[in-house]
């Protein structure tokens, strides 16, 4: 089983990262989802992330390293690209029958998933202060998250399907990260993020509306790129902060995705009003949120059993 490097401050400094950059990540697709499919969105997302690595790689020299792969781990391998690519669809499929602020909620699974993995598969433990920032951290989602709950339990149709969307990719997102660790064990996390952004892509390319990417307003082709940028930042960060800090560690700093999806909606209403809804905090809200940063600190900070 993979064992982490011990270089903790890093990895708590990459996963800090990963979570800033999936806090950005709903705002950018909310904007290319006005103009653009979501199979189109995931091809040019992943193509252009597979090209840019791929050079990356070549100027160091290290595409080659891919033949050095034991054949044990393209099995591996092979599984985890299917989470992965069930993951970004059931994410982008859900956030387009609902809303940013609704997958804000369901899409944060993801972490509690991973963490009781790491747990349960790498026999990672937690001590009692762990667990108690664990137990902050969950009070403050429910404060965060307590208007967003309460409408979610009412929704039907086209929005309930898209929150299903959403938990099933949860689901893969958390599987694939773990399955990532793993396979740390054999590959380096550029090589394997090359190698989803490459099989992910050739899969896409069916289904996407190539043609539709050659006539969008500027404003939209700029969104596709960040979409892009946005999600080789976060996922490369946070498949290289599994390297260095244990899944339950790695899971609790990235729940502060939602803090940071919320400030930049904050900043983005300033800088472009009316590009994207404003979240509007209530007193419990912020005091929720203040209860997430904290608890994610006691967990994450807090040295492991």
């Amino acid at each position: 089983m993979h064992r982490t490097s011990g270089r903790w401050f890093l990895g708590l400094g990459l996963s800090l990262l990963s979570a800033l950059f999936y806090g950005l990540l709903p705002i950018v697709l909310t904007v290319t989802l006005q103009a653009v499919d979501v199979y189109t969105v995931c091809w040019f997302r992943f193509l252009l992330s597979f090209i840019l690595l791929a050079l990356f790689l070549g100027i160091r020299g290290e595409l080659s390293k891919l033949q050095q792969m034991p054949f044990s781990a393209w099995a591996l391998l092979a599984i985890t690209v299917l989470f992965f690519m069930g993951d970004k669809l059931g994410y982008i499929e859900g956030l387009a029958l609902t809303s940013s602020a609704n997958t804000q909620v369901l899409a944060n699974l993801t972490y509690p998933l991973l963490g009781l993995g790491g747990l349960v598969i790498f026999k990672e433990r937690y001590t009692l202060h762990q667990w108690l920032g664990l137990g902050v951290l969950t009070c403050g989602y429910v404060l965060f998250f307590h208007e967003q709950m309460a409408s979610l339990m009412t929704n039907q149709g086209a929005y309930m399907l898209g929150n299903v969307l959403i938990v099933l990719s949860t689901v893969a997102g958390a599987g694939c990260a773990l399955l990532q660790k793993q396979l740390l064990t054999s590959l380096s996390s550029a090589h394997i993020l090359l190698i989803f952004y490459g099989i992910s892509a050739l899969l896409f390319t069916p289904l996407a509306q190539v043609e539709t990417v050659f006539h969008q307003s500027n404003l939209v082709l700029l969104a596709l790129l960040c979409c892009a940028l946005v999600s080789m930042v976060y996922l490369g960060s946070l498949t290289e902060s599994l390297q260095h800090l244990s899944a339950s560690k790695v899971s609790a700093v990235s729940a502060l995705a939602p803090i940071a999806t919320v400030i930049c909606c904050e900043l983005m209403s300033l800088v472009a009003p009316g590009l994207i809804p404003k979240e509007s905090l209530t007193a419990m809200a912020i005091f929720g949120a203040g209860l997430v940063v904290f608890g994610s600190a006691m967990t994450a900070m807090a040295k492991s059993g």
